[in-house]
């Protein structure tokens, strides 16, 4: 397997004369990072299991009223939450009434070496989005527009069962390019693509050998 920066190789095209590229462009400003995540999974997954037990998943209510079929947490300075009164960031964990866990170390430099590597410097999240998603659980087309401002990249880590990533345009009903996403892939898109429609297909059935029938998704922004 090879080495991200941040292990003291660079991520090349091509892994070990595979024929599949490991850094695809999916439009200008868009990138997937094949298995960048990888050399990261010890310390992603411990992280998480720290993260989680202070404020757990929990299934969140929007505007209208429906409960989303994706359970959410968060850490970092900010979270995003949805209830009833809108969409927003927030400090506190609605449930706890503390505090967001702190964002770990190794997710904080996994994200900042993927924004790299697409050619976004100087990435520095304040927030990290934590969707786990069980079988049939799909997250439908939106745009990241909670942000204060839109210059810094959004950074996306697949972990667990595979899933098919959707990338639209920048109105909802641009034609959008289904994207299949494994344990470890990583997108990065910002600039001319920052507010490109994305989602989620409704997870089919699997079982990944350390994450069982799920699948987890780190979304790193800055988001103050």
């Amino acid at each position: 397997m090879m080495r991200s920066k941040r292990g003291g190789m660079t991520l090349g095209l091509f892994d070990g004369g595979s024929a599949e590229p490991r850094k695809e462009i999916l439009t200008s400003g868009a990138f997937i990072l094949r298995g960048f995540a990888l050399p990261d999974e010890a310390a992603l997954l411990t992280a998480l299991q720290a993260v989680t037990a202070k404020s757990p998943f929990r299934h969140m209510v929007t505007p209208g009223g429906f409960r989303m079929s994706v359970a959410m947490t968060n850490c970092g300075a900010l979270g995003w939450i949805t209830d009833k009164t809108g969409y927003r960031y927030d400090a506190i964990d609605p449930e706890s009434g503390r505090r967001w866990p702190s964002m770990p170390a190794s997710f904080l430099t996994l994200a900042k070496a993927a924004a790299d590597e697409a050619g976004f410097r100087d990435f520095l999240p304040d927030a990290c989005l934590i969707n786990r998603y069980e079988l049939g659980a799909r997250l439908s087309l939106h745009q990241d527009k909670n942000e204060v401002d839109y210059s810094a990249p959004i950074v996306s880590v697949s972990l667990g069962v595979p899933a098919a990533f959707l990338f639209g345009g920048l109105k909802r009903s641009d034609k959008t390019k289904r994207v299949p996403v494994t344990h470890g892939d990583v997108i990065v898109w910002g600039g001319p693509a920052r507010l490109r429609y994305h989602g989620i297909l409704a997870l089919k059935e699997g079982q990944h050998p350390l994450l069982g029938g799920y699948r987890v998704n780190l979304t790193f922004r800055k988001a103050g």
